[in-house]
């Protein structure tokens, strides 16, 4: 498998092991829509690439993701790309969920929004203890139906999702572990050696019985992620048109507070 056309993330091989690592340290790794795109692509070249076994997943510099770049998300505030975006988003979460071989997020530092949906979305999650996740969609006057609607509910129930989701509350590793939505907090001199353990103790198991044990538990998750995405993906568009998106924007772009409206 040739990754030579991904510019916004890094791929690198050991073995049997595949690094992704999001590309974009001088933005904290924001995903800007070129990224968006290879993010919709990549999980499906990864399986199907006979060389890799164990997947991990991480960000380049001082970030794992700060979420959608504003300067995309002004973009499509004005409708012009929304509908690609909306297909590639969905190719993005489903791929990321049928892939059979064992992923394994690394967080270090900001973990935010479409970021925190794909690392929450791995088997897998490892974070530094100086790592920050949440999903504050709605600070920005947007639905989180990019995959946190998804994400969250499965890993720590109905109604702590709905609390973070609707407050866009960030977590300390600390927090986020002991409610379950991450695995295992560590220190960060720790990170990379734990994920390392992980990932070699993973590539040299049975393969086949890992994967296939995989695929059998993600049959109920994608089964609600399929029952769930067309909706809130929706109800998410529906925001991008809102005043208060618009608002949140601006004020983001003039470094002030947002004054939301309800409309």
């Amino acid at each position: 498998m040739n990754y030579d056309s991904y510019e916004r993330i890094r791929v690198e091989r050991a073995g049997r092991i595949l690094t992704l690592s999001l590309n974009r340290p001088d933005h904290l790794n924001a995903i800007d829509d070129r990224m968006h795109e290879e993010l919709a692509r990549v999980f499906h070249d990864v399986q199907i690439d006979d060389e890799a076994d164990v997947i991990v997943l991480t960000g380049v510099g001082r970030a794992f993701s700060a979420g959608g770049d504003m300067a995309w998300l002004r973009e499509l505030s004005t409708g012009g790309t929304l509908p690609s975006s909306v297909v590639g988003t969905k190719r993005m979460i489903f791929s990321l969920l049928d892939l059979e071989k064992p992923i394994i997020a690394r967080i270090w530092g900001p973990c935010i929004g479409l970021g925190a949906s794909l690392a929450l979305l791995c088997d897998i999650v490892y974070a530094g203890e100086s790592a920050r996740i949440g999903d504050p969609h709605v600070k920005v006057g947007l639905v989180a139906g990019d995959g946190g609607v998804v994400a969250w509910p499965h890993l720590v129930g109905h109604a702590r999702a709905k609390e973070y989701l609707m407050t866009g509350e960030l977590l300390t590793a600390t927090e986020a572990e002991r409610i379950g939505l991450i695995n295992h907090v560590v220190p960060d001199d720790e990170l990379d050696a734990r994920v390392q353990a992980m990932a070699e103790r993973l590539a040299n198991g049975a393969t086949r019985a890992i994967r296939w044990t995989k695929t059998s538990i993600n049959i109920g998750l994608k089964r609600y992620a399929h029952s769930v995405m067309d909706t809130c993906l929706g109800y998410e568009m529906l925001t991008f048109a809102s005043n208060d998106h618009r608002e949140a924007v601006d004020a983001f772009v003039n470094k002030r507070r947002p004054e939301f409206k309800g409309d």
